[in-house]
């Protein structure tokens, strides 16, 4: 039997190479996630030493591909069998295998998790575009949402694209159909930024950022403008929850920064799986 039979035709085939296919997306996303925000970093200050008319000194190429993953305590250039998804940090004990400093479990942690999402995704939707229009919404969500925790930066290289391709996706009605998308972009952008101003009006302070805004048209416009209540009270029960449980177990005060863009690809995911079933029950309950 081919390759591709067993893809249109085995089940089990279709969602053990997605979960493959997964790791190794989740090892580049561990990369977009480390990488992207210093990119950025380069980019501001490239930027505002232009503005100032002033020449910086020139740095050596630092983007997705260059220079090759190094273990981050002795710059130890990682070998092709130490990138093996899950397996290398099994294998090296989680530590660098020339200074013996300790790796992160996250690294590992994104790679099953995304493995885990992508086998999912394939029992759920079945082989199609549809499945592998979900992936890449879902792989996308996953690397904003650790860049958002980490850096509380939701970057338009991500955002943008993403908005762009929901509506390109969906002129083939892969999740909804296109008016429904349009009007899910504008719909989740000016919901946030109505919700931003108001905030920032009776209080002066700001509660959000523009990424968000930007995060949520980009989940209108992948899976339509009715899903979009359903992603905001996930979003924002899931975020009260943890953001209050932080705020009590680490002692931080009321007005410490919770990323919100975390919550968001959350709702975004459980809209994409279950937000026909949701919306029907939470219609009727209204």
């Amino acid at each position: 039997m081919s390759f591709n039979y067993l893809l249109h035709n085995s089940p089990a085939f279709f969602i053990s190479f997605c979960f493959l296919v997964g790791l190794v997306i989740g090892s580049f996303l561990n990369v977009v996630i480390f990488r992207l925000p210093k990119m950025m970093e380069r980019g501001w200050a490239e930027q505002c030493a232009d503005l100032r008319s002033e020449t910086i000194e020139v740095q050596p190429p630092y983007n997705i591909v260059t220079p090759r993953s190094a273990c981050m305590h002795c710059g130890h250039k990682l070998k092709a069998i130490e990138n093996v998804p899950v397996m290398s940090y099994l294998l090296l004990k989680g530590r660098c295998s020339r200074c013996g400093a300790l790796i992160s479990p996250r690294y590992p942690g994104i790679e099953l998790f995304t493995a885990v999402i992508s086998g999912f995704i394939a029992w759920h939707f079945g082989f199609g575009f549809t499945a592998f229009a979900a992936l890449a919404f879902t792989w996308a969500l996953i690397a904003l949402a650790f860049i958002d925790i980490d850096t509380q930066l939701l970057p338009n290289d991500i955002t943008i694209p993403l908005l762009w391709s929901g509506l390109l996706i969906n002129l083939a009605e892969t999740f909804t159909d296109i008016c429904s998308a349009v009007l899910g972009a504008v719909v989740g952008y000016f919901t946030l930024w109505s919700i931003y101003w108001c905030f920032k009006l009776v209080t002066g302070r700001e509660g959000m950022g523009y990424g968000d805004f930007k995060l949520l048209a980009a989940i209108g416009a992948w899976l339509g403008w009715q899903m979009l209540p359903i992603v905001i009270l996930v979003s924002s029960v899931a975020g009260t929850l943890v953001g209050t449980s932080l705020i009590i177990m680490s002692k931080r005060g009321r007005h410490a920064l919770v990323p919100f863009g975390p919550y968001l690809a959350a709702g975004g995911v459980v809209a994409l799986f279950w937000g026909n079933w949701l919306s029907t029950r939470y219609w009727n309950f209204s």
